[in-house]
């Protein structure tokens, strides 16, 4: 490989990550919130937490919108009142920061307050934005990383080049995930 072509990939691969060093900031951390959702919620925290119990009609297809809007005031939430939701043998009702979750067969439940995560909340919803705008910006983000992956490359020479050892080390990285796709998922 020639110096002139090394220095090229060398600037562009500089000068583009530095355009977008902010969203790769911002997809890596949010990432790996998104990585373990089962256990963290990336978007919004309970601040408060209280056990309650209360009498549910044996007949669950009486659980109607009126049924659960006259329980309101004995659950005690107290903000404004969303939706609710019948789903996995629990009664969910949705609030205003806040939500109550209760068991159909016990009657056992606990109702939430939470508050919104500053900055994480919004990085994770740039996963899922489906602004026309954004995906723009993101298909042009995503070619970027593919120019930054290719230049850097060949930015090395030498005993470090991609001909030398930066193959094998790329091989690498290329199979882990196909390994992973093929046998564990």
């Amino acid at each position: 490989m020639s110096q002139k072509f090394r220095n090229f990939c060398r600037n562009y691969h500089r000068d583009i990550a530095y355009i977008f060093v902010g969203l790769i900031l911002s997809f890596s951390i949010s990432g790996i919130a998104l990585n373990h959702r089962r256990t963290f919620n990336s978007r919004q925290f309970v601040y408060e937490s209280e056990a309650f119990s209360m009498e549910l009609p044996e007949d669950k297809s009486l659980i109607t919108e009126d049924f659960v809007k006259s329980k309101l005031p004995e659950i005690g939430i107290g903000n404004e009142y969303n939706t609710f939701r019948i789903q996995n043998g629990e009664l969910r009702i949705f609030y205003d920061k806040a939500r109550a979750e209760i068991k159909l067969e016990t009657g056992e439940g606990e109702k939430e307050w939470y508050g919104k995560r500053i900055m994480l909340s919004e990085m994770a919803d740039l996963h899922q934005t489906t602004n026309p705008a954004w995906i723009w910006y993101s298909d042009i983000f995503g070619i970027a990383m593919i120019f930054i992956a290719l230049t850097g490359m060949f930015i090395s020479s030498g005993k470090n080049s991609f001909k030398k050892r930066g193959w094998w080390m790329a091989l690498i990285g290329l199979v882990f995930p196909l390994v992973f796709l093929i046998f564990i998922m």
